[in-house]
């Protein structure tokens, strides 16, 4: 047999076409088009593994940081299904990686990390989940509403109570919540606990507490990998940048450019007595008046 495959002219390349290849299988020789071979190969998981150059399974070892560190980008369909709930809840999370996206509504709801808040919590994370950012900001709000909805100087900008205390907070993330719940359904919205800052003073961050947590703004780590404008600690003064949102986001660290959609959008950090920390449409780190009016991308879990 190795002496009849020898004899056969070799090839450099294969079409994704019509080309097809001949396979010895338990029950008997067929032949598959190569175009599906590759589909098997990228739906079944396949990847290279260990110094002997042996093909394995991802689904064989769904550890969490191989697949956090695997962006695909891959279309998940046009809602959760109930084999992909049931993999998430199970934390196998197979046929999902970093990247990959459900299109809903004309958003793409992006997987960011998987398990970040597992463990996590005064009360314990316990389930499985797997983040969700969407590349687009779902709508524009102010942290720190005005009576004309718009920028106004002087008092309008404030970040007293911190986060918490925002008019963002309040109320401003009701109608992402809404849109989010019908877009994966409420029994899928992972509730976890959080800590936030709920005071400021002299424009630091003064105190937190921990508060039940869906639907939130992203914070300067989960973005950038670190702090950028909120105040630190100068020797005297302890600011609270206590978090448990301290690690950048897979989808990020992986995807950069995915940081920067070409809008202005919001984080919750307090940056000072007047301003929210912000990403600018042109992907500066940055920082704003509260009453400025910019994008809502909030960051959720599913389970």
């Amino acid at each position: 047999m190795e002496q009849l495959f020898m004899e056969l002219e070799k090839m450099e390349s294969v079409s994704c076409g019509d080309d097809y290849m001949h396979i010895i299988t338990a029950d008997g020789d067929k032949i598959i088009k190569i175009s599906d071979l590759a589909k098997a190969i990228t739906d079944g998981e396949f990847i290279k593994a260990g110094a002997n150059g042996k093909i394995g399974f991802i689904t064989d070892n769904p550890d969490k940081g191989l697949r956090n560190s695997i962006f695909r980008g891959k279309c998940l369909g046009d809602s959760l299904t109930a084999e992909q709930a049931a993999a998430i809840k199970a934390g196998t999370f197979q046929d999902m990686f970093v990247g990959d996206y459900w299109t809903i509504g004309g958003v793409n709801y992006r997987i960011a990390h998987l398990d970040y808040w597992l463990r996590c919590g005064d009360a314990e994370c316990t389930k499985h989940h797997a983040v969700i950012v969407p590349d687009t900001c779902l709508y524009n709000a102010q942290m720190h509403n005005t009576a004309s909805g718009q920028y106004e100087a002087g008092a309008a900008n404030t970040t007293e109570g911190g986060y918490i205390g925002s008019d963002m907070y309040k109320t401003g993330l009701n109608q992402a919540k809404a849109i989010i719940n019908e877009a994966f359904g409420a029994d899928h919205i992972l509730s976890h606990r959080e800590l936030l800052v709920n005071a400021v003073t002299n424009g630091k961050p003064s105190n937190h507490a921990w508060y039940d947590s869906t639907v939130e703004l992203m914070n300067e780590c989960m973005v950038y990998g670190s702090y950028i404008f909120t105040p630190a600690c100068d020797g005297t003064f302890i600011s609270y940048r206590y978090t448990i949102d301290k690690s950048q986001l897979a989808l990020f660290a992986l995807r950069p450019d995915l940081i920067c959609n070409r809008a202005y959008w919001w984080l919750r950090d307090v940056v000072s007595g007047a301003y929210f920390a912000n990403v600018t449409w042109n992907g500066d780190a940055h920082c704003n008046n509260a009453s400025d009016a910019s994008g809502v991308r909030p960051a959720f879990g599913i389970c």
